[in-house]
């Protein structure tokens, strides 16, 4: 049966997710996903993600790679998926890709955002669900500091969970993106690399506001870019205020005329 190779492109609200990868008994947006796949091409249809999302992280451009029947073009099988997916999973877009394309290993950079308020309305219930609420005085010029000594090529295994051990590029990440930026109501994180590992925004981000708050001293950062471990990381920020945002592919994978 000839098959076409597709990206998706999935916005999701990771609250009710355990999340990305498929485990048993529990719910997954690639268990979600995968289901209505079966449903509509007859089989089962591997769903690969370009990064594996932890439980609450969400995401408004997660790129997924998947091989369906050739009968499906990339618009009818986005009106069809997003037709049968639950409302917390929707197709923002999807396009047809080389046969060689892989989601994960195609991909040049990923691009996260992290939010945090720091007013009052901060504690609304429409805001905490999505933002961490620091109560805190932040030093701005410290944020900024951090943020700019993360760019480069790193060895962050101080800033992964300790699943993630055994890494075959030694823990090394190219970071060519990461700055703070103010908002109404608080603050936004970009951050953007090649790679990232387990849990690795999330402790950047709790690190940085440690910093920022006085609860360490800026010093510590260049040890930790240096440690062999993660003891003395300080506690991740919170993932219900992840958001994986963008994934790059190079433009040569689209087979349309405009990649976007």
């Amino acid at each position: 049966m000839s098959v076409r190779t597709l990206q998706l492109v999935l916005h999701y609200d990771g609250r009710a997710f355990s999340g990305w990868q498929v485990q048993p008994e529990t719910r997954t947006v690639q268990g979600e996903l995968e289901r209505v796949l079966a449903t509509l091409c007859g089989d089962r249809v591997v769903a690969h993600g370009a990064g594996r999302t932890d439980a609450g992280v969400h995401a408004r451009g997660q790129a997924v790679g998947v091989r369906v029947p050739e009968k499906w073009s990339a618009a009818s099988l986005r009106r069809a998926l997003n037709a049968l997916l639950p409302d917390d999973v929707w197709v923002a877009a999807a396009h047809d890709m080389r046969p060689d394309f892989h989601a994960r290993f195609s991909a040049l950079s990923r691009r996260y955002a992290y939010y945090v308020g720091t007013d009052d309305d901060a504690d609304s219930p429409f805001r905490r669900r999505l933002e961490w609420v620091l109560r805190q005085p932040v030093d701005r010029q410290s944020l900024d500091d951090v943020a700019r000594r993360v760019v480069g090529n790193h060895r962050f295994v101080a800033f992964a969970a300790r699943s993630s051990a055994i890494d075959p590029h030694d823990h090394r990440c190219i970071v060519t993106h990461a700055a703070w930026s103010d908002r109404p109501g608080g603050l936004r994180f970009v951050i953007e690399a090649n790679r990232f590992l387990h849990h690795m925004v999330r402790f950047v981000v709790g690190t940085s506001v440690a910093i920022a708050t006085g609860r360490r001293p800026e010093r510590d950062l260049e040890a930790l870019l240096a440690a062999d471990d993660n003891g003395a990381i300080s506690p991740p920020a919170p993932a219900h205020a992840l958001f994986l945002d963008r994934v790059t592919y190079p433009r040569d994978l689209y087979l349309e005329d405009a990649a976007p």
